[in-house]
C-alpha cells in the first residue's frame, strides 16, 4: 500500500523521502522489520523506539515514522538514512492506530462493535455476549484479556487490549471470516495509550469502578484512572450504564453518546427483580426477571449477584441489535466462561469452582458470593505468585482466613521465589482470623485432596490460575490446566487409583 493511502487520517510532515513509498506491513517492534515495511518509533515508560532506528534501516525498512528530530538526529549519527522515507507526527503510538486502520481497510466499519470497560466484569461479560450472539446465529470475533477469539481459531492474550494494530489486524482477520460483530474489552490502559484512538464504537459499556491498575507503571491515581475510562463514552455511539456504580456520574459526565441504563435498585432502561440465588445439585447460579427494555425469567449458570450485572448487560445489548428474546435467555442460561468462577461438573453433591482470582479484592468477591450459597464448607485451594507484592500475599491470607472453613496453601507461580516463603507471608495474613489450613505443595495434589476429601454440601473453589495453562518455576513455564488436572482426578477415583474419603460420589 502507498505510504499517502496509509497516512490518509493523520497529521504529519515529511521530513524527506516520498509519499509514494510502498508500504508491505506495519511494524512498532524493531525485531520484526522486513525490507519494505513501516516502521514506527514508539516512545514508553521502558523504550524509545528511536534508538531502533539503525537497526530498522539495516533490515531494509521503506519509511520510519518519528516523533522527534532530535531523537532522529541522536540515534541516526551512523547510518545512512538517504533511501528512507522519514515522516515526523506527534504522536507515533496514536498515529499508529489510525495508520493501521487505513493498511486493514478500517474494518471496525465493517462490523458492528462492542466495547466493554470497568474494574470487574469485562472478561465474564464479553465472553456472555459472544456466546450468545453465537448462539442467536450471529458471527462475532472477540478480544479480551483471555484471548482473541475468531471464529474457531482462538489466540492467547497478552495484554487485555493488545497495540492498536494487533486490533485492526484481528477485525481484518474476523471481517474475512464473514464476522459481523466484534465485542471487546477495552482496558484503562489501551484508552490511556492509544490503542483503540479512531474506533468508533457501536457500543460501549461501563460495568463498574473501583481502585485498580494505580501505580508507577499504569495509573498514577484513581483521578486519571477514571479518566481514562470514560473516553470510552466520547467515542462510541450509544453506552450501556450500570448505574448502581457510585462513580456512574463521573463516568457519564461530558460523554457525547446516546445514554441506556441498566440497575438492579433504581429506575432504569432495563432492571431486575426476584433475584434468587440457585443451587442444583452441584450447580449454582441465579435466577432474576427482567424489566423495561426486555420483559421475561432469566436464569444464568454462572453464580454471584454480579452475574445479574452481567446479564442484563448481555440483554441490553443484544435487544438494541435485535437478537430474538428467545435465544438471548438461552444463551444466558447455556453461558459459561473459562476460567471465571466456572463450575466444573464433577458431582451433584459438591461444588468445584475455577476461579482467576489472584488479589485481595477479586478474592474476596469470589469467596463472598459463594458464601450467598450457604455451603457446608467453604473450601480455597491457593498459592501466590513469587517476586511480587508482599503486600498482597498478607492481604489474599486475610481475606481466604476469615472467609474460607479451610484454605489448602499450594504452589502458583513461584518464579524465582520458595514456595516456604511464599507460604509464610500468606500465612501471617491468615492468622489475623485464625483461619484453619494445610500445605499441599503440589498443586494437583492439593486440587486431589480437596476432591477426595469434599464432603456433603462442599464448595471447593480453585484460586489464582483460571483460564491459566501453566506454573512458571524459575523462569520455566510448565504445564498445568487444572481443568485437564480435575478429571485426571476423576479419572484416578473411577480406575481406584484414587478413593472419595467423606462419602461423597462423583458424577
Amino acid at each position: 500500500m502507498k505510504l499517502n493511502k496509509i497516512c490518509n487520517d493523520i497529521e504529519f510532515e515529511l521530513v524527506q523521502g516520498s509519499m509514494d513509498a510502498e508500504v508491505r506491513d506495519i511494524i512498532y517492534d524493531s525485531r520484526k522489520v522486513a525490507p519494505g515495511t513501516m516502521f514506527v518509533c514508539m516512545v514508553g515508560a521502558v523504550t524509545d523506539g528511536h534508538k531502533y532506528i539503525p537497526d530498522a534501516a539495516g533490515k531494509g525498512a521503506s519509511v520510519i515514522v518519528i516523533q522527534s528530530i532530535e531523537a532522529l538526529n541522536q540515534f541516526a549519527e551512523d547510518v545512512n538514512l538517504d533511501c528512507i522515507t522519514i515522516i515526523l507526527v506527534e504522536n507515533a503510538r496514536r498515529a499508529l492506530a489510525y495508520m493501521s486502520a487505513a493498511f486493514f481497510d478500517y474494518p471496525a466499519r465493517k462490523l458492528t462493535t462492542i466495547g466493554l470497560t470497568g474494574t470487574k466484569g469485562k472478561t465474564t461479560t464479553t465472553f456472555i455476549i459472544q456466546d450468545v450472539l453465537t448462539k442467536a446465529g450471529i458471527k462475532s470475533g472477540l478480544i479480551g484479556t483471555i484471548a482473541t477469539v475468531i471464529g474457531e481459531e482462538s489466540t492467547p492474550a497478552r495484554n487485555t487490549t493488545p497495540e492498536s494494530y494487533e486490533i485492526h489486524k484481528a477485525m481484518a482477520k474476523m471481517v474475512e471470516a464473514g464476522c459481523t460483530h466484534l465485542v471487546m474489552e477495552v482496558s484503562s490502559q489501551g484508552l490511556k495509550f492509544d490503542r483503540t484512538a479512531g474506533i468508533q464504537f457501536d457500543y460501549g459499556v461501563f460495568t463498574n469502578l473501583s481502585p485498580d491498575h494505580i501505580g508507577p507503571a499504569e495509573h498514577p491515581d484513581f483521578d486519571d484512572y477514571l479518566k481514562c475510562k470514560k473516553m470510552l463514552f466520547r467515542q462510541c455511539r450509544t453506552g450501556i450504564f450500570n448505574i448502581d456504580d457510585g462513580h456512574v456520574q463521573a463516568i457519564m459526565e461530558g460523554c457525547t453518546c446516546d445514554i441506556v441504563t441498566i440497575s438492579l435498585d433504581k429506575e432504569a432502561d432495563l432492571t431486575a427483580s426476584d433475584i434468587e440465588f440457585i443451587r442444583e445439585g452441584g450447580k449454582l447460579g441465579m435466577s432474576f426477571a427482567a424489566h423495561g427494555m426486555m420483559e421475561g425469567q432469566a436464569v444464568t449458570h454462572i453464580p454471584g449477584k454480579f452475574s445479574v450485572y452481567n446479564a442484563l448487560t448481555t440483554i441490553a445489548i443484544c435487544k438494541l441489535i435485535n437478537v430474538d428474546e428467545g435465544a438471548i435467555l438461552q444463551g444466558l442460561s447455556d453461558a459459561q466462561v473459562k476460567g471465571r468462577v466456572e463450575l466444573i461438573p464433577v458431582s451433584d453433591e459438591f461444588s468445584v469452582i475455577i476461579d482467576y482470582a489472584h488479589n485481595a479484592l477479586s478474592t474476596r468477591s469470589v469467596l463472598k458470593t459463594l458464601r450467598e450459597y450457604n455451603p457446608h464448607r467453604l473450601v480455597a485451594v491457593f498459592g501466590c505468585g513469587g517476586n511480587r507484592s508482599k503486600v498482597r500475599r498478607y492481604d489474599i491470607g486475610e481475606v481466604a482466613g476469615k472467609l474460607a472453613d479451610l484454605c489448602i496453601l499450594t504452589m502458583d507461580n513461584p518464579r524465582f521465589e520458595s514456595l516456604r516463603a511464599i507460604n509464610e507471608d500468606i500465612k501471617e495474613g491468615l492468622a489475623i482470623y485464625d483461619g484453619e489450613y494445610i500445605e499441599i505443595d503440589d498443586r494437583k495434589e492439593a486440587i486431589a485432596y480437596a476432591i477426595t476429601n469434599a464432603e456433603p454440601g462442599d464448595m471447593i473453589i480453585l484460586l489464582g490460575k483460571g483460564h491459566e495453562t501453566y506454573i512458571e518455576i524459575e523462569g520455566v513455564r510448565h504445564h498445568f490446566s487444572e481443568h485437564e488436572v480435575i478429571w485426571e482426578i476423576v479419572d484416578d477415583i473411577y480406575a481406584g487409583r484414587r478413593r472419595m474419603e467423606k462419602g461423597t460420589s462423583i458424577l
